[in-house]
């Protein structure tokens, strides 16, 4: 079987595995979505990438000495119902690359990535992802069991914080914006200021 180095080489159509997405070479980068593969936005914009370099600084000095461990993109996570035991790379069909996450369980991880579900899982939304973001990623993090989620926007420089109740099912428990410190549940002592996060944005 020739080598996957193009994206034309695949059936956008068909269903793929984790197992698949392992053997290809492409130079587009791509999340497996319930085995369909979706295409990475082009490169984020200046906003974008000073938020998510801010927020990495953040979370490297709160995390330095901690057990829980955070991660920025790219770096593979393997999603599935959170009910079913850790999956084998063929049957995983959903690989998705948040902007950042928090793992706690050092078992998720191996060599590739993390092989289940985060504690925490940050998005930062732009024009071509919010779609994404905001539905299908929001549904695949409930349905793995990501405790909470945050969805960023850089435009209305405000944060919306999701946490899963006892049935399983996000909640918002808090819509941050201006000059407002938030606070992960999972962290209660560590506190973003968000003048600080937003300070830098530019219009796109």
């Amino acid at each position: 079987m020739p080598a996957i180095t193009e994206l034309s080489q695949l059936d956008l159509n068909q269903r793929y595995s984790y197992a698949d997405y392992l053997t290809w070479r492409l130079k587009e980068a791509v999340e497996l979505i319930k085995g369909k593969i979706m295409l990475m936005s082009p490169a984020p914009n200046v906003s974008h990438q000073r938020i998510s370099a801010d927020i990495n600084g953040m979370l490297y000095n709160y995390f330095k000495h901690k057990p829980c461990q955070f991660f920025a993109a790219p770096f593979d996570i393997r999603l599935y119902d959170r009910k079913k035991s850790i999956l084998k790379s063929q049957d995983i069909y959903t690989v998705v690359q948040p902007d950042l996450c928090v793992i706690c369980n050092p078992e998720l991880l191996d060599k590739q990535g993390c092989n289940g579900a985060p504690d925490w899982i940050i998005e930062i939304l732009s024009k071509g992802t919010a779609k994404r973001d905001t539905q299908i990623k929001y549904q695949l993090y409930q349905e793995s069991g990501v405790q909470e989620y945050w969805l960023i926007y850089p435009e209305a420089e405000a944060v919306y914080q999701f946490v899963l109740d006892d049935d399983g099912r996000y909640q918002l428990r808090n819509m941050y914006a201006e000059d407002d410190k938030a606070v992960p549940v999972l962290f209660p002592d560590l506190a973003i200021d968000l003048a600080e996060l937003f300070a830098d944005c530019v219009e796109d």
